[in-house]
């Protein structure tokens, strides 16, 4: 009888940290476990019952982001035009890199908290190479493009996003008319050919 309202608190103290971790990270403060708890008005140990590191935490956080990017990825291959379902997932995950504080880091780090973390990166990467070598078999795309190309190119385009600043649309427009850009130089075939 006990456990029912414990697995209830439990899941409101989870949520609340969450809650707490996405606000800090979306107002640029690092991640530490004390603060996040502070903020939660819950105690430490709990904080750390749930997440044991920074790392676990910020993972969580930008789990929904990438979650989402994976969709699109799917719905991605489902379209049987290599050019446009390349871009389109290629928009979806610039958008990301400049709308979610949570994004960058997670996926720049060369280790992963989480398993599912890792599962999602490893799922990103698989989606981003499949649509890029059905574009590249489509000759609609450079020959030399590889997927290893891709994540440090659209790391780019964020780290230029970051750099010109502005609100949350100015970014997302930004972000894709470089991306935009970007894409035309990579294309191998003129827009409608």
């Amino acid at each position: 009888m006990m456990t029912t309202p414990l697995r209830k608190d439990a899941a409101r103290n989870w949520q609340r940290i969450v809650s707490v971790a996405r606000d800090l990270v979306d107002e640029g403060t690092p991640l530490q476990l004390n603060d996040v708890a502070r903020r939660a008005g819950l105690g430490v140990g709990t904080v750390y019952r749930h997440f044991a590191t920074p790392e676990a935490l910020l993972e969580t956080v930008a789990a929904p982001c990438m979650e989402a990017l994976a969709a699109h990825g799917r719905q991605a291959l489902t379209d049987t035009d290599p050019w446009r379902s390349l871009t389109g997932f290629l928009f979806h995950v610039v958008e990301a890199q400049v709308t979610d504080a949570a994004l960058p880091p997670v996926v720049a780090a060369p280790t992963d908290a989480v398993p599912r973390t890792t599962e999602l990166k490893q799922s990103l990467a698989s989606v981003g190479a499949t649509l890029l070598a059905r574009a590249r078999d489509a000759d609609v795309v450079r020959p030399d493009l590889t997927a290893v190309d891709l994540v440090p190119l659209m790391c780019g385009i964020a780290h230029a996003v970051s750099v010109h600043g502005g609100s949350h649309a100015d970014r997302v427009d930004t972000a894709h008319r470089y991306l935009a850009a970007l894409l035309e130089g990579l294309r191998t075939t003129p827009p409608g050919a």
